[in-house]
C-alpha cells in the first residue's frame, strides 16, 4: 500500500455503496484538484439514514467494504480523512452525527457525513455555487449560494425531491410509471402506443408464472400478459424501481417517434424545467449540472437542455461526483455547503 496520504471515501445510496480509497497528494485546480484511486469495492445500497439504527447499517456498510480495501489488514490511524455521502442525512440529524462519531472512532480520521445530493453538488461544481439536477429513480435540484443576510453562509435551496408519493416530477419513476399507465389505456382501447406490446415483454422479462388474472386471449398466447401488471408491482417490494425500470423503454420508444411515449418525456421535461427554475429563483446563477441515470440518455438530455435554454438555463458539465463531494468534504472545511456537514474531528 502506498505511503502517500490517503482518504476514504463514500457514496450511499439507496442502490448501491460505492466506497473509494483515494490518494489525497496531487496538486491541481479547484478546491481539492484531481486524486488519484488506489482501490475501489462496492455493496448493495441502504433504506437511508432514517431507518432505526441508520447510522450503525451505514457504518458497518462503510467499514465492510474497506475491508476489502487494503489486504494488509485495518486502515485505522492510516488515513487523513473519511467522507461519507449517505441517503437521508437530511432526515436524521442525531444519526448523522453518530454516524460520524463511528467512522472516526474506527479509521482514527476525522471524518464528514453528508448527504448524497449534498456531494452530488460538491462534486459537480467544485464545490462552488449554483445549481444541480439530478434526475434517476427520484428527482431534485440542489442550488447552494451565498447569503449576505445570514453573514455570508452557504445556503441550500431546493426544488422538489418530496418522493414517488408526492414529488419526484419528471423522474425515471415518473417515466416509466406513465409509460406503464399508457400501456394499461391502449390495452383498454385508448390511443395506440409500442408501449403496449414492451410493457407485457417487461413484465415477462421480469418474472415468470406470475398469479394474476389471464384472459382467455392472453392465456392462449393471442396478446401481450399485460393485465398482471398492477398486482405484479403492488407484490414489489420497491415498486418505484419497479417503474422506473421501464423508463428506457419509454425514452427509446419516444426517441423512435411513438406519440405516447413523445409526450411523455416532454411533459418529464417541461416538469424538470420548472423543478430546476424553482430552486433558481431569483438567483443570478442561471446554470445547472445534470446528473442521474436518466440524462445519460443522449436523447433524453437534448430534449431537456432545449427546454431549460427556452427557460433561460444553460446546462454546464457535471465535473466530478458525489465520490467526488466525498473527498471534498473530507479534506476542507469552510466549503459553501459546510452547515450541511456532520463532522467528527476536523480535516
Amino acid at each position: 500500500m502506498t505511503s502517500e496520504p490517503m482518504v476514504l471515501v463514500a457514496d450511499i445510496g439507496k442502490s448501491r455503496c460505492r466506497v473509494e480509497l483515494r490518494g489525497a497528494g496531487s496538486a491541481g485546480s479547484g478546491p481539492a484538484g484531481p486524486a488519484s484511486v488506489l482501490g475501489s469495492a462496492g455493496a448493495e445500497g441502504f433504506a437511508g439514514l432514517g431507518i432505526t439504527g441508520g447510522a450503525q447499517a451505514a457504518f458497518r456498510l462503510i467499514a465492510d467494504a474497506a475491508g476489502q480495501l487494503d489486504g494488509s489488514g485495518s486502515l485505522a490511524g492510516r488515513l487523513m480523512g473519511v467522507g461519507a455521502a449517505v441517503a437521508g442525512v437530511e432526515a436524521s440529524t442525531p444519526q448523522s452525527r453518530e454516524l460520524a462519531g463511528l467512522l472516526a472512532l474506527h479509521f482514527q480520521a476525522p471524518a464528514a457525513v453528508l448527504s448524497d445530493a449534498t456531494a452530488a453538488h460538491l462534486g459537480a461544481l467544485d464545490g462552488g455555487p449554483g445549481t444541480i439536477l439530478i434526475v434517476g429513480t427520484g428527482a431534485v435540484a440542489f442550488r447552494f449560494e451565498r447569503d449576505p443576510q445570514q453573514g455570508g453562509a452557504g445556503v441550500l435551496h431546493r426544488g422538489d425531491g418530496w418522493g414517488p408519493l408526492l414529488g419526484d416530477r419528471g423522474s425515471g419513476r415518473w417515466i416509466g410509471q406513465q409509460g406503464l399507465a399508457a400501456a394499461l389505456e391502449a390495452y383498454d382501447g385508448g390511443p395506440a402506443t409500442s408501449l403496449e406490446k414492451l410493457a407485457g415483454e417487461y413484465l415477462g422479462a421480469a418474472t415468470e408464472g406470475f398469479a394474476g388474472p389471464q384472459p382467455a386471449a392472453e392465456s392462449a398466447g393471442l396478446g401481450p400478459l399485460i393485465t398482471p401488471l398492477p398486482g405484479w408491482l403492488a407484490s414489489q417490494a420497491n415498486p418505484y424501481r419497479a417503474m422506473a425500470g421501464f423508463a428506457p423503454f419509454v425514452l427509446a420508444e419516444a426517441e423512435a417517434g411513438d406519440a405516447a411515449a413523445v409526450g411523455i418525456v416532454a411533459a418529464a421535461c417541461r416538469q424538470l424545467t420548472e423543478t430546476v427554475s424553482r430552486a433558481i429563483g431569483p438567483s443570478t446563477l442561471r446554470h445547472v449540472a445534470l446528473l442521474g441515470g436518466v440524462v445519460d440518455s443522449p436523447y433524453f438530455a437534448r430534449r431537456l437542455v432545449t427546454d431549460l435554454a427556452d427557460a433561460g438555463i444553460d446546462v454546464v458539465p457535471a465535473l466530478g461526483d458525489g465520490l467526488a463531494g466525498a473527498f471534498l468534504a473530507a479534506t476542507h472545511n469552510e466549503l459553501l455547503q459546510e452547515r450541511y456537514i456532520h463532522r467528527d474531528g476536523k480535516p
